[in-house]
């Protein structure tokens, strides 16, 4: 198949790796234009979980003017309204779009661009993955990739999707649910996202340390009872045990919004730990943590 990731960063990077080497045509888009050299030239490389390998792809900084079987996009949360805007020259009349974002809302942002008929929500599930340099990524795990339609693209299709993920080396599914499993990954994101930024610990250590990992569960507790006011099925009622499972899975992992502080970045806080409160008021509730911590995550970004 001819695929097309838009977003190659560290997921993203892993994502078409694994597709280069189950035998796949891969395209990659990125504005990281040291990233696109150092690909077209070396190859893509992705370390960690799923062994050590080099493969070749089509890298670019604009998507290619060309019809794809499928397009993954894999941008951050805050570059999904320019990445959606993009995506349509790639689309013939029946190519699906898999969109896979932390957080909440950017789904509806895709849809808004090329079509809810089309398009496909994603869930990535404990990789750990950084950018160590241009054209190298690494990750510490690779627990799950789960996808669902967004609206009524055929159950058959997201099926056959599903497959070609797990015939590439991932462990994925195809779930009827997929706000439930947003959800799930949601608060094992609130758990980490945040108190990493603001300590600098990595997932482990944040979940062994005394003050830390209070505030860490006490950010899981009320995004869960969040969940459950909005009537989402989770899969588990312990929220506690899930965040010190998800992180005894990658203990040296960094969660994304630490290494964008770290580099300077903006980070995808708002769409994570932000949106708990955000949720909570569609209940009538509040969710203090979950408000405090974006809050001081803000603050460091917006340092002078």
């Amino acid at each position: 198949m001819r695929i097309c990731i838009v977003g190659c960063g560290a997921m993203g990077s892993i994502y078409a790796a694994l597709f280069a080497s189950a035998g796949h045509e891969v395209f990659v888009v990125d504005t990281n234009a040291d990233h696109v050299n150092a690909m077209n030239t070396m190859g893509l490389r992705v370390s960690g979980a799923s062994g050590d390998r080099t493969v070749e792809v089509q890298a670019s900084l604009l998507p290619p003017k060309q019809q794809v079987d499928l397009v993954i996009c894999a941008v951050k949360a805050r570059f999904i309204q320019a990445a959606a805007a993009s995506l349509q020259p790639l689309l013939g009349a029946d190519t699906p779009v898999l969109t896979i974002q932390n957080g909440l809302g950017s789904a509806d942002t895709v849809a808004q661009h090329i079509g809810a008929h089309r398009l496909i929500v994603g869930v990535a599930q404990g990789f750990g993955a950084s950018l160590t340099a241009p054209g190298h990524a690494t990750h510490n795990d690779m627990k799950a990739i789960r996808i669902g339609a967004y609206a009524d693209l055929s159950d058959s299709i997201v099926t056959d999707i599903a497959n070609l993920w797990h015939q590439a080396g991932f462990d994925c599914t195809a779930v009827s649910d997929i706000t439930a499993m947003q959800w799930e990954k949601l608060i094992c994101n609130v758990a980490y996202s945040a108190p990493c930024a603001i300590t600098g610990l990595t997932v482990g250590q944040v979940l062994h340390h005394p003050n830390a990992g209070l505030v860490s569960r006490a950010a899981a507790r009320e995004a869960y009872d969040i969940a459950c006011a909005l009537d989402i099925q989770l899969s588990f009622d312990d929220p506690e045990q899930q965040v010190r499972d998800f992180a005894a899975r990658m203990p040296n992992a960094k969660p994304s919004v630490l290494l964008d502080l770290e580099a300077g970045r903006i980070s995808e806080v708002d769409v994570i730990n932000g949106a708990v409160p955000v949720q909570a008021e569609k209940v009538g509730r509040q969710a203090p943590v979950n408000t405090t911590l974006t809050a001081l995550v803000q603050t460091l970004e917006n340092r002078t």
